[in-house]
């Protein structure tokens, strides 16, 4: 018998109970830095674990989301040299793991909280960066406004 196990999902800046038949994962959250939480996010996020990819992207905005905004502030335009870019890892991991965190709500069929992770990085982390393996920069506030474009849409 499954009894409903109580998570915290910390995220868009409040504490939010959400209910879930199974119990939470155990996270290993490796060595706590922003790269790693955002690299396993996307994993979890790939591998369809949505428990996890919410896990590692909460861990990693309750830990560097105040330091993203701080970058976020301190930029008058987008950076277009890489290594200024990735000096910005707050800004960025932090960015992408809105996007990633409104990925996993929008798969699950919460839209209205899918956009409110999009519109976070949207309107609050707009020069986020990141990098694909391809060999490119792409900005997590452009896909989001796509995304909540679409929602938005959808929803009328």
């Amino acid at each position: 018998m499954k009894f409903p196990s109580l998570l915290l999902l910390l995220g868009l800046g409040t504490l939010a109970p959400v209910f879930s038949q199974d119990a939470a994962p155990a996270l290993d959250f490796g060595d706590f830095s922003s790269a790693t939480l955002t690299s396993k996010a996307w994993k979890a996020n790939d591998a369809k674990d949505y428990a996890s990819a919410v896990g590692y992207t909460s861990k990693c905005i309750e830990m560097f989301g105040a330091k993203a905004v701080e970058q976020q502030k301190a930029l008058e335009a987008p950076l277009t040299e890489k290594e200024q870019i990735f000096a910005q890892w707050a800004l960025n991991d932090v960015g992408t793991c809105y996007f990633i965190k409104g990925q996993v709500l929008e798969k699950q069929g919460k839209s209205k909280e899918a956009i409110e992770a999009y519109k976070f990085v949207a309107e609050n982390l707009p020069y986020a960066q990141t990098w694909d393996p391809k060999g490119w920069f792409w900005k997590p506030a452009g896909a989001a406004a796509e995304r909540i474009k679409a929602l938005e849409f959808d929803a009328l």
